[in-house]
């Protein structure tokens, strides 16, 4: 454990913990609007459409964070924790943005949402088309850190709200950035608006490929656009199925296998086949006076250092079950009363032992904490003194699932099966999103939605 720790203290960046208070900025050509008995500048909307569309020109947005100190980025449907982040257009549902920084103080933060088309191409809209009331708008929520070691300044909003609500369904990219300034991004988010305008049955059944059906899951299921003026259903209609919410592994439909009437039936033997892979692993910090789940030592002195227990290659041929997350994580602190404020940081140090040679590949820990990115922030390093991969990483108290992706470096393709083995059995939600596009239209609308899980009938 000593040469583990070593080798991640030597490895380890700062990080940025200083506080310093926001400054203000003047922005000439703005004015200012009373709102709720107090005073923004806001930006003319042919100014911030100018801004926005150079700065969103030929891109495809995703879950990012731009910035090293913004971290514990939570964005999910109030009506439950870590959920998908999906709501019902011109109902009461809301969405919770949540994020820390760990410079503290008080920073200006601005926010603004943008249609998007189904790949997450901006749709070159007018906000004036797809947005109520204002264009951008300011953070208001945040609290302070009370009795952490690690020193953070916690925000929220809730979305839609009294100034920002979308007019229209689809994807919209909700962007937050600095000092009312649209090109300095802190974060993106994925938000997705339904508008239920088609029916859908969906069901999980074995693979039907007899070299996977022990390993892989299969979705089949029927529309029924009823009285949705559907022309070409290949080109109007179009079908995204994730599992475990992430878009990366997704699989798109774009040709029914039959048509019936108003039913377009998706059930060919070759689409929507998906290796189940394994349990996710996971780790409990909700407190930190005990070992809990998966925890071999916690050191608490000038900083919050946890050792976790190493990780071994799950490539196996029989599964286990183990329940978990399916990849997300709950900021929570048995020790305080209000997580968001009085969760602290740790740093965690992880160990896998596998065959594995870092001569033919790289390896990755991603999870919905991270946004599944594979970058040189989740990359594991090779520790020839302890015959590991190790990495460090900083997070809130709470408890998290997490998994290894193995790159082949001839390949270049992320293998999410080469260190946990893939199983039909394995427990996976299945997120199915319907995209229409209407006739004539410039953009492409959300029009049906609908969440599977493989123990859940």
């Amino acid at each position: 454990m000593t040469h583990i720790k070593n080798y991640f203290i030597a490895r380890r960046n700062d990080e940025a913990t200083a506080n310093y208070a926001g400054r203000p900025c003047i922005v000439r050509g703005c004015h200012a609007v009373a709102r709720n008995d107090k005073w923004f500048f806001k930006v003319p909307i042919a100014v911030f459409l100018l801004i926005v569309s150079f700065n969103s020109f030929a891109q495809s947005y995703d879950n990012t964070v731009y910035r090293p100190e913004i971290k514990s980025v939570e964005f999910y449907n109030t009506a439950k924790q870590a959920s998908f982040p999906i709501i019902t257009l011109r109902s009461n549902d809301k969405v919770l943005l949540a994020f820390d920084n760990l410079r503290g103080g008080t920073q200006t933060y601005n926010y603004t949402l943008e249609h998007c088309d189904a790949n997450w191409n901006s749709s070159n809209l007018s906000p004036a088309e797809y947005l109520h009331n204002y264009t951008d708008d300011k953070i208001t929520g945040y609290s302070y850190s009370t009795g952490t070691i690690q020193k953070y300044t916690h925000y929220e909003l809730k979305l839609p709200n009294e100034n920002i609500a979308p007019k229209v369904a689809g994807n919209y990219v909700l962007k937050v950035y600095e000092d009312s300034d649209p090109t300095k991004l802190i974060l993106t988010r994925r938000l997705y608006v339904v508008n239920p305008q088609i029916s859908i049955a969906a069901e999980i059944v074995p693979s039907n490929d007899v070299s996977t059906r022990q390993t892989n899951q299969k979705v089949n299921f029927t529309l029924n656009y009823g009285s949705l003026r559907v022309q070409n259903p290949g080109a109007d209609i179009r079908v995204l199925i994730m599992q475990n919410a992430r878009s990366e592994t997704g699989q798109w439909n774009t040709q029914p296998t039959y048509i019936r009437g108003s039913q377009l039936i998706y059930n060919d033997v070759n689409m929507n086949d998906f290796p189940g892979g394994n349990e996710f692993l996971h780790f409990d910090t909700r407190s930190l006076k005990l070992n809990s789940e998966h925890i071999a030592h916690i050191y608490r002195d000038t900083a919050n250092t946890i050792l976790l227990l190493t990780d071994a290659d799950r490539n196996q041929p029989n599964y286990t079950l183990q329940y978990d997350l399916n990849g997300s994580f709950y900021i929570l602190n048995q020790d305080g009363t209000d997580p968001r404020t009085d969760a602290d940081y740790t740093r965690l140090y992880f160990s896998l032992l596998t065959k594995k040679s870092s001569a033919t590949g790289a390896l990755y820990i991603v999870g919905r904490f991270n946004d599944y990115k594979l970058d040189d922030n989740s990359k594991l390093h090779f520790d020839p003194s302890t015959g590991k991969y190790v990495i460090s990483q900083l997070l809130k108290q709470g408890v998290y699932d997490y998994t290894y992706v193995w790159v082949d470096k001839a390949t270049g393709k992320p293998d999410d099966t080469a260190l946990t083995g893939s199983h039909y059995e394995t427990e996976n939600d299945y997120q199915l999103l319907v995209y229409y596009h209407p006739p004539g239209a410039r953009w492409d609308e959300l029009v049906g939605f609908q969440l599977l899980n493989t123990t859940k009938k």
